[in-house]
């Protein structure tokens, strides 16, 4: 299995953020896939996950994929213009797109068997 596929266009992803005070946040998203090697996500009504992005730039990413639970972490970029931007607010005619999230994936485990696979 290729990790990535756990996190194409259109997956369900959910979304763990952290606040410098250390009080955590989670939503449910959908992918926008992979460009340029990073993840890109839209924000579309994210106040709080863009908040503590903001502020310390760190993610930690669920997915499923085949019966299999991955787990991701990054580093993360916010951007409300420009061409990731863009693609964000092209991708959802219902909501206007606030921001596009850019990911960095540094680290994927299997949650079944805590293997590490990057």
């Amino acid at each position: 299995m290729d990790w990535k596929n756990a996190f194409d266009k259109d997956r369900e992803l959910i979304l763990a953020t952290c606040s410098k005070s250390a009080e955590p946040n989670a939503n449910i998203v959908i992918s926008l896939g992979f460009v340029d090697g990073k993840l890109l996500i839209g924000d579309y009504q994210m106040h709080k996950t863009i908040e503590n992005l903001k502020a310390t730039k760190l993610i930690c990413i669920i997915s499923k994929s085949d019966n299999h639970y991955l787990r991701a972490k990054g580093s993360v970029e916010v951007q409300n213009e420009g061409r990731y931007f863009d693609i964000c607010q092209n991708a959802d005619k219902n909501y206007p797109a606030k921001n596009a999230i850019l990911v960095k994936i540094d680290e994927v485990i299997n949650l079944e068997n805590q293997k590490k696979i990057l």
